[in-house]
């Protein structure tokens, strides 16, 4: 018991470090992708997707955004869409209810059924 010891066997730290290493790249890759891959079987009678909803961004200086992008003509801007597509409006807090109001009556006027608005959880 005397004799001192030469080195660490570093190979069982090497073990759990490759186990955390592949458990840590697992979890990004789900992470990033948001779901779990999977190869999704074929059928002939499957019901069609559900379209993304369309985000319309109605900023404090009153500025209309369709999907991240500025909009001059609003009805031009939704003319290709189809019109089952949901609409989700993002207002600023500090707007007045009015223009909020607006602003879902012409999407609305346009034929857009499924609007909505987007609020955030307290």
């Amino acid at each position: 018991m005397d004799e001192e010891i030469a080195s660490i066997n570093v190979i069982p730290l090497v073990d759990i470090m490759l186990v955390l290493l592949t458990i840590v790249l697992t979890t990004a890759t789900f992470i990033v992708t948001g779901h779990i891959p999977v190869d999704l079987a074929q059928a002939q009678h499957a019901a069609p997707g559900q379209p993304s909803p369309t985000v319309l961004t109605l900023t404090l200086q009153r500025a209309v955004y369709l999907n991240d992008q500025p909009v001059a003509d609003l009805a031009a801007a939704l003319t290709d869409l189809p019109r089952v597509t949901p609409v989700v409006v993002r207002a600023d807090g500090g707007l007045a209810l009015r223009d909020f109001i607006d602003l879902v009556e012409r999407v609305k006027a346009l034929g857009f059924a499924r609007v909505s608005l987007e609020v955030k959880r307290t």
